[in-house]
């Protein structure tokens, strides 16, 4: 049996009939780009999120630089984040001119550690960026008390958990922005690459508004600004994939369940962590070897199994050869915790159309290696 590790055309025949009805809609508008598909995405993604304002653009990475300048992020200014997550969090930190500063992750659920956070806290400090990694929300309460506490922004990296929710809070609730990625690989993907921003304030949406669309707020009018705009093709796969979208997360919890339930009893796997009262959407589940050395040889004997398994993220950020010592970064304290967790790191595949038989061949798989190991 081969197993992939994503399931994209698989859902695409699932809705096509509702992908293909909204394409054709932008189609036959003549209106491709800042149109009308676009509006009716955005004004869907914020009711979802129950906020006030949703803004589309180009990508994830592009969502996260474009809140940081329009909260007035930039040179001279630090944000804190961790370091076991995609290079894109902290490279928005970089391109808005803001140094990164990175603390540990939790050993439970490598999300940011809000104990590691206070101290990392100087007074060029403006935000706090969690990243709710693997599709678990960071704990936001923490970082919130945190933030008010030093009055600082929190700018939320929620490219792999849209729908995920905490132990009384929603994502967005305790924050100033959310970023949100739709490449195709997300949760709520796209036929490409997208981004969004969701947030309740109002000179967050119109500057970002701005700064997407060359500064412009009136045709012909401009400041300065980028081109970073969603476009309505991909607005419109969006629109029709928003409606499904805690369904998937539903059967994405069922598969991670199912497959919690067969390796219970391996001897030498860590198993993702659900902090309680949390939704967990297991936009990745991820495995950890209990050495370092394991974990090439049990991927190698996964994909050599027919599993397409995969690595997020096998090389911190800081331990990346483009990784920009000096000024633009630094590490507070021993980072043990997120530099274990990219040494170790497997991902299972996890998408929403997996089948039973394709969770149980895989988990027996696992197994069967974990047997043999020493």
């Amino acid at each position: 049996m081969n197993v992939p590790f994503y399931g994209h055309v698989r859902q695409y025949r699932a809705i096509q009939s509702e992908i293909d009805a909204n394409m054709r809609e932008v189609l036959e508008s003549g209106q491709y780009v800042m149109g009308p598909m676009l509006k009716r995405f955005e004004k869907e993604l914020a009711e979802y999120h129950g906020m006030r304002y949703a803004i589309g653009v180009g990508n994830g990475t592009d969502a996260l630089w474009l809140s940081f300048m329009a909260l007035g992020i930039g040179p001279g200014d630090e944000c804190i984040t961790t370091t076991n997550t995609f290079f894109a969090t902290a490279e928005a930190i970089w391109v808005a001119g803001a140094t990164a500063v990175f603390v540990d992750s939790d050993p439970r659920t490598n999300c940011i550690d809000p104990a590691r956070v206070e101290a990392a806290i100087t007074p060029r400090t403006k935000a706090l960026v969690p990243v709710h990694l693997y599709g678990q929300c960071a704990d936001m309460k923490a970082l919130r008390k945190i933030a008010d506490k030093h009055k600082l922004f929190v700018v939320e990296d929620n490219a792999q958990a849209i729908g995920a929710r905490g132990d009384g809070f929603r994502i967005g609730e305790l924050s100033d922005a959310v970023c949100t990625s739709f490449i195709i690989q997300k949760n709520l993907g796209t036929f490409g690459d997208g981004g969004a921003v969701v947030t309740n304030h109002e000179h967050v949406d119109r500057a970002i508004r701005r700064l997407r669309n060359h500064g412009s707020e009136k045709r012909s009018c401009h400041s300065m600004g980028f081109n970073s705009r969603l476009d309505d093709l991909h607005a419109g796969v969006l629109s029709a994939k928003l409606k499904h979208i805690d369904e998937w997360n539903d059967l994405r919890r069922k598969h991670a369940a199912r497959y919690t339930a067969a390796l219970g009893g391996a001897r030498n796997l860590t198993l993702p962590f659900e902090t309680p009262g949390y939704r967990h959407v297991f936009h990745l589940y991820v495995i950890e070897t209990a050495r370092p050395e394991q974990r090439d040889p049990l991927l190698k004997f996964l994909n050599d199994s027919g599993i397409d398994a995969k690595c997020h993220y096998p090389i911190a950020i800081h331990q990346q050869a483009g990784y920009p010592w000096g000024k633009e970064a630094r590490i507070c304290g021993p980072i043990p915790n997120s530099e274990r967790n990219a040494a170790c790191c497997i991902s299972l595949p996890m998408f929403p159309e997996l089948t039973e038989e394709e969770v149980d061949f895989t988990a027996a798989k696992v197994l069967e290696w974990d047997r043999s190991a020493e």
